[in-house]
């Protein structure tokens, strides 16, 4: 329970990175990092107060941030169905984090019924923004036909981009997925994989 705050603190805080100019550091009297700095101390009384006015103003680490806590009921009764709410609000802003976390809601009908095509939407939303996870949980989805159609060749793209930031996992799934295929079908999916350009998160 605590690592996955911990999950959703580092997530913010790496968002957050690339929101500002370099040299301006986000302001402590924001509610979102009033709410950050009050996960970080187990103080998730004031998590919540001040990750829900960071989310009723439509601030997306904010809605995020509420979506976990309800998740794993800190500071608030665990509820899967309000955690879906604020993850979706998040997401539909393009915050990377929350687009992950609701393809796994979907993905195993967490507060919402199961529905795999959509899993693989977001999922998909969250790869298009190199999260290395999301990549291969649909290299997984591509490879297993779950959501979408099977497709070795963009299960093997998906794999090899993970793999590429270092996730050992990704690798050993295109080596998996490669037993599968022609030597022209790598190729192609190496091409893919070589031209392939992330997605930029939108401004706060």
């Amino acid at each position: 329970m605590k690592l996955t705050l911990k999950h959703a603190l580092a997530s913010i805080i790496l968002v957050l990175s690339f929101s500002v100019p370099v040299a301006a550091a986000p302001p402590d009297d924001l509610p979102e990092m009033k709410a950050l700095d009050a996960v970080g101390r187990g103080g998730f009384a004031n998590a919540v107060k001040f990750s829900r006015i960071a989310a009723y103003q439509g601030n997306p680490n904010g809605e995020f941030l509420l979506g976990m806590l309800y998740q794993t009921g800190q500071g608030v009764p665990k509820s899967a169905v309000d955690a879906v709410k604020w993850y979706r609000l998040a997401a539909i802003q393009g915050f990377t984090p929350a687009q992950s976390s609701l393809g796994d809601m979907y993905d195993h009908g967490l507060g919402i019924p199961k529905d795999y095509p959509e899993a693989a939407k977001w999922r998909r939303m969250a790869a298009d923004a190199g999260d290395r996870g999301d990549e291969t949980k649909l290299a997984l989805m591509y490879y297993d036909g779950h959501g979408v159609p099977k497709d070795y060749v963009r299960a093997h793209m998906w794999f090899s981009l993970a793999a590429a930031q270092g996730y050992q996992a990704a690798a050993d799934g295109r080596d998996i997925v490669a037993r599968h295929m022609t030597a022209a079908q790598i190729a192609k999916a190496e091409k893919l994989a070589r031209e392939w350009k992330p997605t930029k998160q939108p401004p706060r």
